[in-house]
């Protein structure tokens, strides 16, 4: 399904890279949680903000929120050139 990327996860969270020419790789899109093992997406409905996949929904907490931006900025440092 996504041939070109590749996955990280940690705990809940995920993110699909993509290589870049000349090697490495960058953060494709924007990092999620995982509902049943499946990528979701962030939507905001009646008010409240939700990781949504298909029909399935898990509400996007502080603490999810919070959970998911250290998984983003940790992924990141570490692909950093150099690290």
């Amino acid at each position: 399904m996504y041939e070109d990327y590749v996955g990280a996860k940690k705990a809940g969270c995920a993110a699909l890279l993509a290589p870049l020419v000349g090697g490495g790789f960058k953060i494709f899109g924007e990092p999620c949680f995982l509902l049943n093992g499946h990528l979701t997406v962030r939507v905001r409905r009646d008010g409240r903000n939700w990781f949504v996949w298909k029909k399935e929904k898990l509400e996007a907490t502080a603490a999810r929120l919070e959970e998911l931006c250290l998984f983003a900025a940790e992924l990141s440092e570490l692909l950093l050139p150099g690290t």
